[in-house]
């Protein structure tokens, strides 16, 4: 039981060293992590439409 209790003693002291960002700093990062989500979304799903569309003229040649 005393190494539980001392390994959340420790998880709270290194929590207080973590230098957390600002709410802008956090909105910014979101937003470019958002932003590229969306174009890798965007490049895979042309990808797979080329596939597709690939497969279906070679499978109806």
């Amino acid at each position: 039981m005393g190494r539980i209790v001392q390994f959340f003693r420790e998880v709270k002291l290194e929590l207080g060293k973590v230098v957390w960002p600002s709410r802008r700093e956090a909105f910014k990062m979101t937003g470019i992590v958002a932003l590229f989500c969306a174009i890798v979304a965007v490049f895979l799903g042309l990808i797979d439409f080329g596939l597709a569309k690939l497969i279906g003229f070679l499978v109806n040649r």
